[in-house]
Formats: structure tokens, C-alpha cells, sequence
């Protein structure tokens, strides 16, 4: 790991305590409900990260209403205390979303007004000038964040654009193409990634493939590699670099019955996906198709239960904590081997 100057990895997500709601086929409560979890792709995305850096080089903006409930907390100091950046607002209650279940479609909508995170908010900061910074949003939004960045002299952070599903629909691709040449990873999911290009549904391989291809023509980072990462559940993920053929990375837990067992629950799994790539271009030289062997470890420790993997000291190798009981770096040698490297 290199660059020990300032943060390694700083996300713009929000902070989320979520509702779950579960009904049946013709939409009566099936009697389950879940309340009170931490959520947010900012705090998946920032764990993904933290699996592989130590809390000090990692960071995120935790916005803390009137309502903001102590266990929580102290839940999120087990990670790592350092790379949290409490902000008082006794003003609001906490973000809150409910969840809402439905067979096998999920409806998301905020319960409460959302408190935005821009760059602004971490310069000046410990959070400041990270060297990957990573944001869940609209491409409109997008443009705002990234007029930001740019009004910081001398930052010119990695930057990790993940578009939210709401905004992956082919009316948004317009402005999506004018923030893309300051975008050096895009990485949307295959449905959101074929929604945007108005291609066929379900994903394939092959269409996937052509996705990847007509996102790099729009322009990704201007003059400079820009890469898609097409994040496609079990099939695996796609990368593409401008210059270079695609790549195809497994998953880690494979569509096997033995791998199902551990799929519980894939809420956060992208968003740790992209914590965990980040985290690997700091190992990799910035090799994203290797950066993205470090991001299906991630997904990998996020699934296996529902809400948040647990963190644990490792005695073998204190610098290296257990996730769920495992190590994630023998998870990375045995994806490596399993891909022949």
C-alpha cells in the first residue's frame, strides 16, 4: 500500500437508518419488519473499504439528528472510530428510508428530509483531499459535486461515480454524457447500465459487454484511462479500460448450491463492491481489473447476512481484522486462484 498522505478513501453517501417492510404477493404485510438498521450505500461503501485499509485512511460524513440512537453508535466505532466524521444537527431527525418488500421487487423512499454531503463539507477536514472519492447520486447531481472538486486547487482525486437507480433511465443519459469526462470509474449495475442505453433486458454477457462499450465512446475521463465497471450479480463483473480488451471477474460465491447458503441479503453489496475496489487501487497501482478482485471480497462478506458483516480481531495478523469470522485477504488468494494468477 502506498500514498500515506491524507485520506486514502472518502465517500459522499449519505447515512441511513432504514425501515424494512415485507408483504406477501397481494401486497398484505407477511408480518415482518425490521427497524433501525444502519444503512446508506456511503456506510457499505466505506466498510467495503475498510476491509482492506486501516479506519485512519478511510472516511465518511455520519449526520447525527436529534433522534440518533446511541447503539448505533457504538456499533459504528467498532469499525475503526478514526474514520467517522460525526456532524451534530439537533435541528432534523437522522435520514431515515423505509425499505418496502414486495416478492421479489423492493421499493425504497425517504421517511425523512435527506441531508446532502458535497465536497465542500469535507475540505478543510481530516476528511479532506481524499485520493479516491466516491458518490451515489443523479447525474445531475453529479454535476454539482464535481464543479466542487474542481474549485479545490490541486485535487484531482479518483473519482468513483456510482448513479442511483432512479436516475438510470435513457431521459438522464444526456447530461450523464457532459459529467463522464471527469469520471474515471462509472459503475452502474447490468439492469441500470441497459436501462440508461435503452438495451434488452435480462443481461447477458455478450450485452453487457456492449454496454461497457458505448459508456467508454461517451468520453470517460477525457484524455486519460478511464474504466466501467458493470457490477452483474452472479455473473460477476465486467471491466473495461479505455485502450485495453474487457475483463471479466468472477463472483465469489458462485451460483452453486453450496455458494447459495451464503447469500442472505444483497442490499450494500454494490456499494461495498466499490469500497473494496477502491481500496484495491491502492494495492494494485491502480489496476482496476485487479482492484476489482478486492471489490468482489468485499461483496462477498456483505451478503452472507442480514445488515452490516461483523468485524473481529484477527491474532494472527493484528493489522488484519476478521470479517464474519474470515480473513479477507485468503478470500483474495483463493478468487486469485481460482482465476489461474
Amino acid at each position: 500500500m502506498s500514498r500515506n498522505d491524507g485520506p486514502l478513501f472518502v465517500t459522499l453517501g449519505m447515512f441511513i437508518i432504514d425501515e424494512f417492510e415485507f408483504r406477501d404477493d397481494d401486497g398484505k404485510p407477511d408480518g415482518r419488519t425490521q427497524k433501525s438498521q444502519i444503512g446508506g450505500g456511503g456506510t457499505y461503501a466505506v466498510l467495503g473499504a475498510r476491509m482492506w485499509l486501516p479506519p485512519g485512511k478511510i472516511g465518511m460524513v455520519i449526520d447525527k439528528g436529534y433522534d440518533f440512537p446511541g447503539g448505533i453508535r457504538e456499533r459504528l466505532l467498532s469499525y475503526g472510530e478514526e474514520m467517522w466524521m460525526f456532524r451534530d444537527q439537533p435541528h432534523c431527525q437522522t435520514t431515515r428510508a423505509l425499505n418496502l418488500y414486495q416478492g421479489e421487487h423492493r421499493d425504497f423512499r425517504y421517511l425523512t428530509d435527506r441531508i446532502r454531503i458535497t465536497p465542500r463539507d469535507i475540505n478543510g477536514t481530516k476528511l479532506g483531499r481524499p485520493h479516491s472519492l466516491h458518490f451515489i447520486c443523479s447525474p445531475k447531481r453529479a454535476q454539482q459535486i464535481l464543479s466542487e472538486v474542481r474549485e479545490v486547487a490541486g485535487w484531482k482525486p479518483t473519482v468513483i461515480y456510482e448513479p442511483i437507480p432512479d436516475s438510470c433511465i435513457p431521459e438522464a443519459l444526456p447530461t450523464l454524457k457532459e459529467v463522464l469526462q471527469y469520471v474515471d470509474i462509472l459503475s452502474p449495475n447490468a439492469e441500470e447500465a441497459l436501462s440508461l442505453l435503452s438495451l434488452p433486458l435480462p443481461p447477458t454477457k455478450s450485452i453487457i459487454e456492449k454496454a461497457a462499450g458505448k459508456f467508454l465512446d461517451f468520453g470517460i475521463a477525457a484524455g486519460g484511462h478511464g474504466s466501467v465497471v458493470i457490477r452483474s450479480g452472479e455473473l460477476g463483473a465486467y471491466v473495461k479500460t479505455r485502450g485495453k480488451n474487457g475483463l471479466w471477474v468472477d463472483a465469489y460465491w458462485t451460483a452453486s448450491e453450496e455458494d447459495a447458503r451464503h447469500v442472505v441479503d444483497v442490499t450494500g453489496a454494490g456499494n461495498s463492491f466499490l469500497g473494496g475496489l477502491a481500496a484495491g487501487l491502492t494495492y494494485t497501482e491502480g489496476d482496476v481489473y485487479e482492484a476489482t478482485l478486492f471489490g468482489g471480497v468485499s461483496a462477498s462478506f456483505t451478503i452472507e447476512q442480514e445488515g452490516l458483516p461483523v468485524i473481529t480481531p484477527n491474532p494472527e495478523e493484528p493489522d488484519w481484522p476478521n470479517w464474519n469470522g474470515n480473513s479477507p485477504r485468503r478470500r483474495l488468494a483463493e478468487l486469485r486462484r481460482r482465476l489461474g494468477k
